[in-house]
C-alpha cells in the first residue's frame, strides 16, 4: 500500500493557490455521489477502472460522506469489499500520492483525503470481516510500522485481512524506538510484521531486532518485513532479520499461513 512522507515537503500554499491545485472536477464544483457511480455506465459487475478510482479520490477531497457514497455505489454494482479494498482504495491511495508529487494537491488536501480514505476502512470493518468470516486459528500477530511512521493505512488494511482469516491482531504505530521495543515485548506473538516506508530507522531496527527476537516470549516467533520499501527498494531490507514480503494483503496472509506450517529456519 502507498504511504507518503511529508517531512521534507515545502510549506503548504495559500488558499488561493490551493484552489488551483484541485482536480478539475472539484474546481468546477462537480458533485461526486451515487449518480456518478450508479451503474448507468456499467453492465453488471466490472473491474474498477481508473475513472472510478479518480471519482473516489475526488470524493475523498470533498468529504467523508461523499467517499462513503462512492463505496456504496460500487457495492450496488456488485463489488465485494475485498474488491473495493484491493482494486479501489489501494490504487486510490497511490493516485493521491501521485497527485501530491505532481503538485496537483497540496499537503493539507492530501492529508485530508488520505484520512478520509483510511476512515473508510474503519467504517466498513465490521461488514468486511463478515463477508467471508473464518474461525479463530488461535494464532496472534503483531503488525506495526517503523518508529515515527506518518501513515499506517496499508498496515490497517493488512490487519483487516488477517483478522478475517482468524488471526488475533495487535496493531501498533510506535512513535519512537522505545515504543517499538515495548510493543514487540508486550506479549506472546506467533508472528510479527513490520511495515517500512523510509530508511530512517533501518540501522536502528537492524541492531535491535536480533536482541528482541532473542528475548521474545516466543523464541519461534516468525518475523516478516513489508511496506512500501519492500516494493520499491527491497534490497535495502536484505540485512533485516525477518523475511521480506512484497505481496498484496491476501497474498501476505496466504504466505504467512504457509510459513506457520513449516519448521522455523535457523537464523530467521
Amino acid at each position: 500500500m502507498a504511504q507518503f512522507n511529508f517531512e521534507n515537503s515545502p510549506s503548504p500554499p495559500s488558499p488561493q493557490a490551493s484552489a488551483q491545485l484541485l482536480p478539475e472536477a472539484i474546481r468546477q464544483g462537480s458533485p461526486v455521489g451515487p449518480r456518478l457511480v450508479g451503474g448507468t455506465s456499467f453492465t453488471g459487475k466490472s473491474a474498477l477502472d481508473l475513472a472510478q478510482i479518480q471519482i473516489l479520490a475526488q470524493a475523498c477531497l470533498q468529504g467523508l460522506d461523499a467517499a462513503r457514497q462512492v463505496v456504496f455505489g460500487w457495492q450496488r454494482q456488485g463489488q465485494s469489499l475485498e474488491d473495493i479494498y484491493l482494486q479501489g482504495i489501494t490504487p486510490c491511495a497511490r493516485l493521491l500520492g501521485d497527485w501530491w508529487c505532481s503538485d496537483r494537491l497540496d499537503f493539507a488536501m492530501t492529508t485530508i483525503a488520505s484520512t478520509h480514505l483510511q476512515q473508510l476502512l474503519h467504517d466498513f470493518s465490521a461488514e468486511f470481516l463478515h463477508e467471508t468470516p473464518a474461525q479463530s486459528n488461535g494464532l496472534s500477530l503483531l503488525l506495526m510500522t517503523e518508529p515515527g511512521a506518518q501513515h499506517s493505512m496499508g498496515l490497517l488494511m493488512l490487519s483487516e485481512f488477517f483478522k478475517r482469516a482468524g488471526w488475533l491482531v495487535t496493531l501498533g504505530v510506535p512513535q519512537d524506538m522505545a515504543e517499538f521495543k515495548r510493543l514487540f515485548q508486550s506479549e506472546w506473538f506467533d508472528a510479527v510484521g513490520i511495515s517500512v516506508s523510509t530508511d530512517r530507522h533501518l540501522d536502528a531496527m537492524n541492531s535491535v531486532l536480533p536482541q528482541l527476537l532473542a528475548g521474545a516470549d516466543n523464541l519461534a516467533v516468525r518475523l516478516f518485513v513489508g511496506g512500501p520499501m519492500a516494493h520499491v527498494a527491497p534490497h535495502r531490507l536484505v540485512g533485516m532479520p525477518g523475511q521480506v514480503v512484497a505481496q498484496d494483503a491476501p497474498g501476505t496472509v496466504a504466505w504467512l499461513k504457509l510459513q506457520m506450517a513449516l519448521p522455523l529456519a535457523k537464523g530467521v
